[in-house]
């Protein structure tokens, strides 16, 4: 143990240094590590760093900062596309400049106005969607009952309507037909008309039958029509099935799902109009209302 404390090279201190870290036991080596002994590592890191023209130390506190907006910041420039088409805006923003002695628009101005049709014709859509949705939605309590159906009524006066008009060509129909059978030598015009219009009606119905016949033969080459089968390919896209209950990304017994469509109708468009402020009282919601 003497031995190994004694320096090798007694003239420096570099070579005592040495001597006195091999002397050591691999615990107190680690020691020395934990405590910092050697810089090494991080002088190789400092001379990369400002070499690079990176301060570490100020890039460590924009990090470190609660209030800093540049971190994880990214930004894009994208070209900036007009919604409507610049030329025919501009031709309609001077036809409306001319009674205000506007004479020359400005690109900046024109896409401003393109902006401002998009942003409002979104907003009008979402307002008439979700009235639309609200015509889906059907309130059901056991408390009431149903007192009359209306379109049960008014399909009724639309087959009674239909009986009648039935019934008013079955007359013409013997009329004519009576007419046509006549005999007689001398006829009057509107005997004659009634032959004639009575002609026109055997070929058109004669016509008719035979479009029918034509119809049902080919129906007939045809075959009877044929369930399509879903593909697994194209079922794929709307299937949503959890692979924790299916174990993979598919099952063969899930059903497709549908998306549920909304119509929006004029009435709809109107109902937003007239309860919006600057529309309620416009010549556009005028002219709806009589359309």
């Amino acid at each position: 143990v003497l031995s190994l404390l004694v320096p090798l090279r007694p003239e420096g201190p570099l070579g005592s240094k040495q001597v006195l870290v091999a002397a050591l036991t691999p615990a107190q080596k680690n020691k020395l590590k934990e405590a910092g002994g050697t810089f090494k590592d991080d002088d190789d890191i400092n001379d990369v760093a400002s070499m690079a023209g990176v301060n570490l130390s100020e890039e460590s506190a924009n990090i470190l900062a609660t209030n800093s907006i540049t971190v994880g910041a990214v930004t894009h420039s994208c070209k900036d596309e007009a919604f409507l088409s610049y030329a025919i805006l501009q031709r309609k923003m001077l036809e409306i400049g001319e009674t205000l002695r506007v004479s020359q628009v400005i690109p900046e101005v024109v896409n401003y106005v393109s902006h401002a049709a998009q942003q409002r014709l979104q907003n009008i859509l979402e307002k008439v969607s979700q009235v639309a949705q609200q015509k889906n939605i059907t309130f059901k309590d056991n408390n009431y009952e149903q007192s009359s159906d209306v379109r049960t009524q008014l399909k009724f006066f639309e087959q009674l309507d239909q009986l009648e008009k039935q019934r008013k060509e079955e007359q013409e129909r013997e009329i004519l037909l009576k007419a046509a059978k006549s005999r007689a030598r001398q006829e009057d015009p509107e005997q004659l008309r009634l032959k004639q219009k009575a002609k026109e009606m055997q070929q058109q119905e004669l016509a008719q039958m035979r479009q029918r016949e034509a119809n049902l033969t080919a129906l007939a080459a045809i075959g009877p029509r044929k369930k399509r089968k879903d593909s697994p390919e194209g079922r794929g896209v709307s299937v949503m099935v959890s692979p924790s209950l299916s174990g993979g990304p598919a099952s063969s017994g899930s059903r497709p799902t549908r998306q549920r469509i909304t119509r929006v109708n004029l009435r709809d468009l109107l109902f937003c109009l007239e309860n919006e402020r600057f529309t309620s009282r416009s010549h556009f919601l005028y002219k709806g209302f009589l359309k």
